[in-house]
């Protein structure tokens, strides 16, 4: 196991009385596929929030890389190398696949604001947006209009605009959402490519994809850590089998 890549120590959101997350400490280690699941409302996807900066946290801290992001904006956060894929998908539909890479590419460029300077003369922005054209299997379609793609490859295109950023953390909220037995398939291929250069922190119900990926599983239920353990160690807990993994699926807070 790598060292910690991120961590979160007595971490805490709540919204008026109700605690979504509630004094989380959980580490997440460079190298690895760490999911977290559980039921409906149990605090996934604040949690996420709270660790791409999209929410500020009431109580507790966030280390990345040693250094505190507790109360760092989401743009900060994103330059600082956390990737953030979204339960909807958050893509340009009118650009092409090409355009939506390089405009999350360029937002990475040092001169960027540099308004009198052409952009396709960015080299290095040209040259991650291949990268992640490529990374995410949509290198052949780089001139498709996103609005004409299908939901999966739209899927794609989201978390090929994540890596034109360089991530060195991706946070995947429930990548297959919405998708059939194909598509999912293919993202689940794409995460795999994915976690051999990069650190994932995945949110999703789909327990067959999730064991297929996973190294490392948090259990959640009502903000609260239930269990952190290997997939066997989480496949064979009693409290898991009769608690969570026979929840279905859907949209939490």
């Amino acid at each position: 196991m790598g060292e910690a890549i991120l961590e979160t120590i007595n971490l805490s959101k709540n919204f008026g009385g109700l605690y979504a997350v509630d004094n989380v400490s959980l580490s997440f280690h460079s190298g690895q596929v760490h999911a977290v699941i559980g039921p409906n409302g149990a605090g996934k996807t604040t949690l996420i929030n709270l660790l791409s900066g999209d929410l500020l946290a009431n109580n507790g801290r966030i280390l990345f890389k040693n250094e505190d992001i507790t109360r760092l904006p989401s743009n900060k956060v994103s330059q600082a190398g956390i990737g953030r894929s979204y339960q909807k998908t958050n893509i340009f539909p009118q650009f092409t696949c090409f355009e939506n890479c390089w405009l999350a590419a360029q937002s990475r460029h040092r001169s960027s604001m540099h308004f009198f300077k052409p952009a396709r003369k960015l080299k290095d922005v040209e040259a991650r947006t291949l990268r992640a054209l490529a990374l995410c299997g949509l290198k052949d379609q780089r001139d498709i209009i996103a609005s004409s793609m299908s939901y999966g490859e739209q899927r794609q295109l989201e978390i090929g605009m994540m890596l034109a950023t360089e991530p060195k953390l991706l946070l995947l909220d429930e990548p297959l959402a919405g998708m059939g037995t194909e598509e999912s398939q293919q993202v689940v291929n794409l995460l795999k490519i994915l976690a051999e250069e990069h650190t994932l922190i995945l949110i999703e119900h789909d327990m067959d994809a999730v064991f297929s990926i996973a190294d490392q599983l948090t259990v959640m239920v009502n903000g609260h850590v239930l269990e952190t353990g290997t997939v066997d160690e989480i496949r064979s807990s009693q409290a898991v089998q009769q608690a969570y993994l026979g929840e279905e699926a859907g949209e939490e807070t």
